[in-house]
């Protein structure tokens, strides 16, 4: 495979792929296809200029449903001192204080939206830390970069507050009026205090004022008495709440009863929540003790939950912060851990929905497919089976938007030097 394999003008046709069934309107697993381009999206019933793909694989290109770009590559001046939950809090609390100008915060915003293109993701969500005054400057930033990257990447934004900051008016309730005129998503972080039940509802009574969509953090522990994924799906059923609702994170189910977590998760499917998990920070996070190997991998019950037909996902999270220390924003790498991590193999043939096609399901994106219709924005990737994609980070794949290869260059490290202030 190589850029000068696809023709600069007119329409051709990709032979010899392998796809995901499940996004080519199929069944099982891997199928054979032949994709014919046309003025930027997939055509049907035409053969043109034939390029041979050489049995590669072929993927719509990705959905990361759950990313912080706000805290982004703040590593290098504020590294976590112990890899720690609490520490990461206090870390990046203390620098969001002291640094997170609207130009800091949009060059690391506009960095991880560079890396994400070019590994092939089309559409991001990001949550955004809005503690005053952190509000006023980096809503109007997403909202500049929303703009800036319009047909590259679909940006959407999250404010994310402690569930403790919460209530039906004051601050929260001006916060949900800037997330409406911003086309946002309403979001909290949601943990056990005396008076969930009370600010959940004030959440969703301002995201049902305003017609807008929810988005928690919760259960982000290995305390198997958080029961919050259970208390938001008991809200959303409580509301009739119409719009879409997605919580994150979700660590503690696993560590909870059999009988309880079986109760959480079928009221989970009854109310239509999308989950998404964060399988690379949370086992990075989760269960860390100084001097002790982790007992726990620190992920939700993915496989209890596809099996009663709620939507799973899976997302970056953060990247290269005192969250989680690496990553880059590329889906084909979370795919990779996520498939280790939760034994996704050996399973279904559908867990690949799971990056893409749930995602854009639970965003309100644009759909994820390979069908006639559906945009040229493709991934392929010289693996021709599952185990050949998973042995290697696919990093000589090729991406395509609408229909034209792109340079798939990361950014260098050095475009951030100049916020360290050391370098």
């Amino acid at each position: 495979m190589a850029f000068t394999q696809f023709p600069r003008t007119g329409a051709f046709t990709l032979t010899n792929l392998r796809a995901p069934a499940c996004y080519a309107g199929g069944a099982g697993d891997l199928v054979p296809v032949s994709l014919t381009v046309r003025d930027g999206a997939i055509v049907e019933g035409e053969v043109a200029q034939a390029v041979d793909m050489g049995g590669a694989m072929v993927l719509p290109a990705f959905v990361d449903m759950h990313t912080h770009l706000d805290k982004g590559h703040i590593w290098d001046r504020a590294p976590n001192p112990d890899g720690t939950f609490m520490g990461a809090l206090s870390t990046v609390a203390a620098d969001r204080e002291a640094n997170w100008s609207a130009e800091d915060v949009r060059a690391r915003m506009e960095f991880g939206l560079k890396c994400a293109f070019a590994h092939g993701t089309r559409a991001v969500r990001t949550h955004l830390d809005s503690l005053p005054p952190q509000e006023q400057i980096s809503w109007p930033v997403l909202r500049e970069l929303r703009e800036d990257w319009r047909g590259r990447i679909e940006l959407q934004g999250a404010c994310l507050a402690g569930i403790d900051r919460v209530e039906a008016g004051g601050w929260f309730a001006d916060m949900a009026q800037i997330v409406a005129d911003s086309d946002g998503i309403l979001g909290a972080v949601a943990y056990p205090v005396p008076d969930l039940v009370e600010r959940l509802d004030a959440v969703f009574s301002l995201a049902a004022k305003h017609g807008l969509d929810v988005d928690f953090h919760a259960d982000e522990t290995q305390d198997p008495d958080s029961a919050c994924l259970r208390a938001i799906a008991e809200a959303v059923l409580r509301h009739g709440f119409e719009g879409r609702v997605t919580v994150g994170h979700c660590c503690s189910l696993a560590r909870q009863a059999e009988d309880a977590a079986d109760r959480t998760m079928d009221m989970v499917a009854e109310a239509g929540v999308h989950v998404v998990s964060l399988p690379m920070c949370n086992l990075y996070l989760q269960d860390r003790h100084a001097g002790r190997t982790p007992r726990s991998r620190g992920v939700t019950l993915v496989q209890e939950m596809k099996a009663r037909g709620i939507n799973v996902c899976f997302a970056s999270d953060n990247t290269r912060d005192p969250f989680y220390a690496y990553g880059d924003l590329d889906m084909i790498e979370v795919m990779r851990e996520a498939t280790r991590i939760g034994h996704l193999d050996h399973g279904r043939d559908d867990w690949v929905w799971s990056f893409a096609g749930g995602p854009a399901v639970a965003c309100g994106f644009a759909p994820a497919s390979l069908r006639p219709g559906a945009p040229a924005d493709l991934v392929f990737c010289r693996a021709r089976s599952w185990t050949e994609f998973f042995a290697r980070p696919q990093s000589d794949r090729i991406v395509m938007r609408d229909g034209v290869a792109i340079d798939v260059t990361l950014p260098d490290y050095s475009e951030l030097d100049h916020l360290w202030g050391n370098k």
